[in-house]
Protein backbone atom coordinates (compact mmCIF):
# COMPACT_ATOMS: atom_id res chain seq x y z
CA UNK A 1 0.00 0.00 0.00
CA UNK A 2 1.26 3.38 -0.85
CA UNK A 3 1.65 6.08 2.21
CA UNK A 4 2.68 8.79 0.21
CA UNK A 5 -0.06 11.57 0.70
CA UNK A 6 1.40 13.56 -2.10
CA UNK A 7 1.15 10.23 -4.59
CA UNK A 8 -0.55 10.79 -7.91
CA UNK A 9 -3.07 8.35 -8.52
CA UNK A 10 -3.44 6.53 -11.58
CA UNK A 11 -6.75 4.34 -12.59
CA UNK A 12 -5.81 1.95 -15.62
CA UNK A 13 -9.00 1.44 -16.94
CA UNK A 14 -9.56 -1.38 -18.95
CA UNK A 15 -10.53 -4.94 -20.44
CA UNK A 16 -8.84 -8.13 -20.48
CA UNK A 17 -5.72 -6.28 -21.98
CA UNK A 18 -5.55 -4.60 -18.58
CA UNK A 19 -6.49 -7.49 -16.32
CA UNK A 20 -3.83 -9.64 -17.61
CA UNK A 21 -5.52 -12.43 -19.50
CA UNK A 22 -2.65 -14.86 -20.52
CA UNK A 23 -2.63 -15.74 -24.13
CA UNK A 24 -3.77 -19.29 -25.37
CA UNK A 25 -5.35 -20.19 -21.96
CA UNK A 26 -8.92 -20.34 -20.24
CA UNK A 27 -8.83 -17.46 -18.47
CA UNK A 28 -5.57 -17.65 -16.85
CA UNK A 29 -4.12 -14.36 -15.23
CA UNK A 30 -0.60 -13.05 -15.11
CA UNK A 31 0.66 -11.48 -11.95
CA UNK A 32 0.79 -8.81 -10.38
CA UNK A 33 4.15 -8.12 -10.69
CA UNK A 34 3.78 -9.16 -14.58
CA UNK A 35 0.27 -7.31 -15.48
CA UNK A 36 1.56 -4.04 -16.83
CA UNK A 37 -0.38 -1.92 -14.18
CA UNK A 38 2.00 -3.79 -11.37
CA UNK A 39 5.31 -3.12 -13.62
CA UNK A 40 4.07 0.79 -14.36
CA UNK A 41 4.03 0.90 -10.22
CA UNK A 42 7.56 -0.10 -10.25
CA UNK A 43 9.11 1.69 -12.83
CA UNK A 44 7.01 4.79 -11.16
CA UNK A 45 7.63 4.13 -7.56
CA UNK A 46 6.01 6.19 -4.61
CA UNK A 47 5.57 8.64 -6.12
CA UNK A 48 2.33 7.67 -7.93
CA UNK A 49 -0.81 5.00 -7.28
CA UNK A 50 -1.54 3.07 -9.81
CA UNK A 51 -5.21 1.27 -9.63
CA UNK A 52 -6.03 -1.23 -11.73
CA UNK A 53 -9.47 -1.68 -13.02
CA UNK A 54 -9.84 -4.34 -15.49
CA UNK A 55 -12.18 -7.02 -16.51
CA UNK A 56 -12.32 -9.47 -18.74
CA UNK A 57 -15.04 -8.87 -21.78
CA UNK A 58 -15.69 -5.19 -20.70
CA UNK A 59 -16.78 -3.57 -24.35
CA UNK A 60 -18.07 -0.17 -24.11
CA UNK A 61 -21.61 0.01 -23.90
CA UNK A 62 -22.48 -3.69 -25.32
CA UNK A 63 -24.03 -6.18 -23.19
CA UNK A 64 -22.59 -9.14 -24.01
CA UNK A 65 -25.06 -12.04 -24.69
CA UNK A 66 -22.90 -14.94 -22.42
CA UNK A 67 -23.91 -16.57 -19.37
CA UNK A 68 -21.69 -14.82 -16.77
CA UNK A 69 -20.90 -11.89 -18.32
CA UNK A 70 -23.09 -9.56 -16.57
CA UNK A 71 -21.88 -6.08 -15.93
CA UNK A 72 -19.37 -5.96 -19.04
CA UNK A 73 -20.47 -2.40 -19.84
CA UNK A 74 -17.77 -0.30 -19.59
CA UNK A 75 -19.72 2.89 -19.67
CA UNK A 76 -22.38 1.83 -16.64
CA UNK A 77 -19.31 1.27 -14.17
CA UNK A 78 -17.27 4.51 -15.14
CA UNK A 79 -18.54 7.06 -12.95
CA UNK A 80 -19.06 5.10 -10.22
CA UNK A 81 -15.03 3.69 -10.63
CA UNK A 82 -14.27 6.88 -10.96
CA UNK A 83 -15.74 8.08 -7.62
CA UNK A 84 -14.56 5.73 -5.94
CA UNK A 85 -11.06 5.84 -6.80
CA UNK A 86 -11.94 9.51 -5.90
CA UNK A 87 -9.33 12.11 -5.94
CA UNK A 88 -7.63 10.63 -9.36
CA UNK A 89 -4.90 12.26 -11.59
CA UNK A 90 -5.03 10.46 -14.18
CA UNK A 91 -7.15 7.60 -16.31
CA UNK A 92 -5.26 5.35 -18.32
CA UNK A 93 -8.30 4.08 -20.98
CA UNK A 94 -7.67 1.36 -22.88
CA UNK A 95 -10.95 -0.19 -24.30
CA UNK A 96 -12.85 -0.64 -27.10
CA UNK A 97 -11.21 -3.60 -28.23
CA UNK A 98 -14.08 -5.93 -27.80
CA UNK A 99 -16.38 -3.53 -29.53
CA UNK A 100 -14.64 -4.77 -32.31
CA UNK A 101 -16.05 -8.30 -32.55
CA UNK A 102 -18.04 -9.41 -34.99
CA UNK A 103 -21.34 -10.30 -32.78
CA UNK A 104 -21.55 -6.06 -32.19
CA UNK A 105 -21.45 -5.14 -36.10
CA UNK A 106 -20.06 -1.46 -35.08
CA UNK A 107 -17.92 0.47 -37.43
CA UNK A 108 -14.66 2.33 -36.21
CA UNK A 109 -16.09 5.48 -36.96
CA UNK A 110 -19.12 4.54 -34.33
CA UNK A 111 -16.37 2.90 -32.06
CA UNK A 112 -14.79 6.43 -31.69
CA UNK A 113 -17.64 8.26 -31.16
CA UNK A 114 -18.87 6.30 -28.21
CA UNK A 115 -15.13 6.43 -26.88
CA UNK A 116 -15.02 10.50 -27.31
CA UNK A 117 -19.03 10.97 -25.84
CA UNK A 118 -19.29 8.61 -23.62
CA UNK A 119 -15.42 8.00 -22.26
CA UNK A 120 -13.13 10.98 -22.94
CA UNK A 121 -15.76 13.64 -22.19
CA UNK A 122 -17.13 12.06 -19.22
CA UNK A 123 -13.47 11.32 -17.34
CA UNK A 124 -12.16 15.04 -18.37
CA UNK A 125 -14.92 16.69 -16.71
CA UNK A 126 -15.69 14.12 -13.76
CA UNK A 127 -14.83 16.49 -10.55
CA UNK A 128 -13.04 15.28 -7.77
CA UNK A 129 -16.01 15.38 -4.96
CA UNK A 130 -13.65 16.75 -2.61
CA UNK A 131 -10.84 18.67 -4.47
CA UNK A 132 -10.94 21.01 -7.20
CA UNK A 133 -9.76 18.89 -9.91
CA UNK A 134 -10.59 16.44 -12.98
CA UNK A 135 -8.32 13.94 -14.26
CA UNK A 136 -6.31 14.18 -17.20
CA UNK A 137 -6.50 11.31 -19.53
CA UNK A 138 -4.00 9.02 -21.99
CA UNK A 139 -5.65 7.17 -24.43
CA UNK A 140 -4.55 4.12 -25.59
CA UNK A 141 -6.56 2.45 -28.97
CA UNK A 142 -6.53 -1.55 -28.81
CA UNK A 143 -3.40 -3.64 -30.01
CA UNK A 144 -3.93 -5.10 -33.86
CA UNK A 145 -5.03 -8.28 -33.67
CA UNK A 146 -3.59 -11.34 -35.36
CA UNK A 147 -6.08 -13.15 -37.35
CA UNK A 148 -4.17 -16.09 -38.57
CA UNK A 149 -4.49 -17.04 -34.94
CA UNK A 150 -8.31 -19.14 -34.29
CA UNK A 151 -8.99 -17.72 -31.16
CA UNK A 152 -8.71 -14.10 -32.65
CA UNK A 153 -10.97 -15.24 -35.92
CA UNK A 154 -13.38 -16.81 -34.68
CA UNK A 155 -14.59 -13.58 -32.78
CA UNK A 156 -12.74 -10.87 -34.95
CA UNK A 157 -13.22 -12.21 -38.72
CA UNK A 158 -14.48 -9.07 -39.96
CA UNK A 159 -12.79 -6.38 -37.77
CA UNK A 160 -8.95 -5.79 -39.23
CA UNK A 161 -9.33 -2.87 -41.13
CA UNK A 162 -11.44 -1.42 -38.13
CA UNK A 163 -8.77 -2.57 -35.83
CA UNK A 164 -6.06 -0.34 -37.87
CA UNK A 165 -8.55 2.57 -38.52
CA UNK A 166 -8.81 3.02 -34.70
CA UNK A 167 -5.37 3.96 -34.47
CA UNK A 168 -5.82 7.13 -36.26
CA UNK A 169 -9.24 7.78 -34.76
CA UNK A 170 -8.30 7.35 -30.92
CA UNK A 171 -5.28 9.56 -32.19
CA UNK A 172 -7.78 12.09 -33.22
CA UNK A 173 -10.24 12.04 -30.69
CA UNK A 174 -6.99 12.49 -27.89
CA UNK A 175 -5.94 15.44 -30.10
CA UNK A 176 -8.70 17.59 -29.55
CA UNK A 177 -9.93 16.46 -26.41
CA UNK A 178 -6.26 17.73 -25.16
CA UNK A 179 -5.35 14.00 -23.97
CA UNK A 180 -1.93 12.00 -24.05
CA UNK A 181 -2.31 9.27 -26.32
CA UNK A 182 -0.03 6.43 -27.11
CA UNK A 183 -0.03 4.47 -30.39
CA UNK A 184 0.22 1.13 -28.79
CA UNK A 185 0.40 -0.97 -31.89
CA UNK A 186 4.06 0.35 -32.21
CA UNK A 187 4.95 -0.98 -29.21
CA UNK A 188 3.33 -4.41 -28.50
CA UNK A 189 2.56 -7.62 -30.61
CA UNK A 190 -0.24 -9.86 -29.50
CA UNK A 191 0.63 -13.12 -28.30
CA UNK A 192 -0.19 -16.78 -29.26
CA UNK A 193 -4.11 -16.31 -29.24
CA UNK A 194 -3.82 -13.24 -31.39
CA UNK A 195 -5.31 -11.34 -29.09
CA UNK A 196 -3.85 -10.65 -25.22
CA UNK A 197 -0.51 -10.06 -24.28
CA UNK A 198 2.54 -11.70 -22.97
CA UNK A 199 4.21 -11.03 -20.09
CA UNK A 200 6.99 -9.52 -22.41
CA UNK A 201 4.81 -7.47 -24.38
CA UNK A 202 2.84 -6.66 -20.30
CA UNK A 203 6.03 -4.98 -19.73
CA UNK A 204 6.83 -3.12 -23.10
CA UNK A 205 3.24 -1.62 -22.61
CA UNK A 206 4.19 -0.71 -18.76
CA UNK A 207 7.50 1.00 -19.92
CA UNK A 208 6.21 2.81 -22.74
CA UNK A 209 3.30 4.40 -20.65
CA UNK A 210 5.56 5.01 -18.21
CA UNK A 211 7.79 7.40 -20.37
CA UNK A 212 4.90 9.30 -21.72
CA UNK A 213 3.67 10.10 -17.66
CA UNK A 214 7.42 11.02 -16.71
CA UNK A 215 7.86 13.29 -19.78
CA UNK A 216 4.29 14.80 -19.44
CA UNK A 217 5.16 15.57 -15.61
CA UNK A 218 8.06 17.35 -16.71
CA UNK A 219 6.40 19.54 -18.70
CA UNK A 220 3.56 20.20 -16.06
Amino acid sequence: MNTNPDAKRILCYGDSLTWGYIPDTNHQRHLANVRWPGVLQDLLGNNYEVIEEGLNSRTLISNDPRSGKEGRSGREYLIPCLDTHDPIDLVILLLGGNELKDIYQMSAKKIGEIVEKEFVQIILNRKSQFLVKTPKLLLIPPPIMDLSKKYAYDRFANSAEKNKKLVQIFKKIAQENSCLFLDVTKRVTVGADGVHLNGGNQKKLAKAIAAIIINSSKDA
